[in-house]
């Protein structure tokens, strides 16, 4: 190609830049102003103004999977019964958007979380069972019998409402109760205009809850080799896939929602993220869950789409070992409190002496975070941030057991 020819193609091609930013400045704003043709298939009417007001949301809708289906925004903010409503530019709205305006669509997933210790459980745990109906108290004391109809925690009602607002209850209100009659939110893991599969199957997604002392999982899962294979591997995996025909090409290696909720290569798919459990891990003297031998197989199923049978068999066995040991380090100190109050040396309130706060360490954080270590693979947890701080302070307890009795 000549000089000439570039030149001339280059001249043609500004001009028709040039031209079609005249002709463009010269539409009424009426045109101009209306949002990109994306827009309006992903949200419809709702993206004219709000793609200037909050236009961040706007393009996040526009990339979802709902977007893609079809759905438009009015489709999720229509308001079901006994939800507040509100005018908006001719719309009739919910004021507020809960776990029932997803089920219109997702109800398998609903009623599955429904049964999991993310729903009521997790909102009891805090608040107890006042802001429950009797029905939600009965259903969800079917499958986690005690986890509901409880009084508020004692712990967190000592720390005053600011911090039970902005830290307690950021993340036990997966599990609270709405006006609307149903429970929870779908978009603390799914996020709410992105509604993205693959944010759940982050690891870091769950770990906005399950991180810190009193339950170490991220740390743990980033320490194992399976957080260490994930973050090599994360760009070649796809987050994307159905976890209904998810299969071990699309995630050669688990994250969080692999083990405890997809369907990889047959298993079902759950929402229910307990199904798969067969200890109660959290609890100060863990004991086997109702459902232990079906739950152990389940997860099993999901460990060998990686690993041999005599493996599976063995690193089940250890951490058991590990369950059991934790569980008599922390029931010493337990009965040791027990011991110390019986004898008048403390007082009938709970968290106003050292010692009691001690004893609650050692099964909240140290003996939660052994256990969890021992399932998840994070020896560091199960060793320093562990089962040493266990031996560490029942000495200490001891010692102010000692005092306490020669005062």
């Amino acid at each position: 190609m000549t000089f000439r020819s570039v030149f001339i193609a280059v001249f043609i091609g500004t001009a028709l830049i040039v031209a079609a930013i005249l002709i463009n400045r010269a539409r009424p704003p009426i045109e101009t102003a209306q949002p990109a043709p994306e827009y309006v298939r992903a949200s419809g009417k709702c993206a004219g103004c709000h793609s200037k007001e909050t236009s961040a949301i706007v393009h996040q809708f526009s990339m979802s999977a709902h977007a893609r289906a079809g759905i438009t925004c009015y489709d999720c903010h229509y308001p079901q019964a006994g939800q507040e409503q509100f005018t908006h530019n001719g719309f009739t709205l919910a004021k507020t958007l809960t776990a029932l305006n997803c089920a219109q669509c997702h109800s398998t997933e609903y009623d599955q979380f429904l049964k999991s210790r993310h729903a009521a459980p997790a909102w009891a745990a805090v608040r107890g069972e006042e802001a429950f109906t009797p029905e939600q108290i009965a259903f969800s004391e079917k499958y986690h019998e005690g986890a509901v109809k409880r009084p508020p925690n004692e712990l967190t009602i000592a720390q005053w409402e600011g911090v039970l607002e902005l830290g307690c209850e950021s993340c036990h209100a997966i599990g609270k109760p709405n006006t609307d009659g149903s429970i929870g939110s779908c978009t603390h893991c799914h996020a709410r205009h992105s509604t993205s599969i693959a944010l759940a199957r982050q690891p870091e997604t769950c770990g906005q809850c399950h991180m810190g002392p009193d339950h170490s999982q991220l740390e743990i899962y980033n320490e194992s080799k399976h957080g260490v294979l994930f973050n090599l591997q994360r760009s070649i995996l796809n987050l994307n896939a159905s976890p209904k025909n998810l299969t071990t090409r699309d995630m050669s290696v688990p994250t969080c929602a692999t083990c405890h909720m997809s369907g990889l290569e047959g298993m079902n798919v759950t929402h229910d993220v307990t199904e798969r459990l067969s200890w109660w891990l959290f609890s100060a003297i863990s004991k086997k869950r109702p459902n232990y031998i079906m739950g152990q197989e389940a997860m099993k199923n999901i460990c060998l789409k990686c690993h041999a049978k005599p493996q599976v068999e063995k690193f089940y066995e250890e951490a058991e070992v590990v369950l059991h040991s934790t569980n008599k380090k922390v029931q010493e100190a337990l009965d040791l409190v027990a011991e110390l109050r019986q004898e008048g040396l403390l007082t009938p309130e709970p968290f106003d002496e050292p010692i009691e706060f001690l004893a609650f360490d050692m099964w909240h954080y140290y003996g939660r975070t052994a256990k969890h270590g021992a399932f998840m693979g994070g020896a560091d947890f199960v060793q320093w941030h562990g089962n040493y701080e266990l031996l560490l302070h029942i000495v200490e307890m001891k010692d102010m057991a000692r005092e306490l009795r020669a005062d």
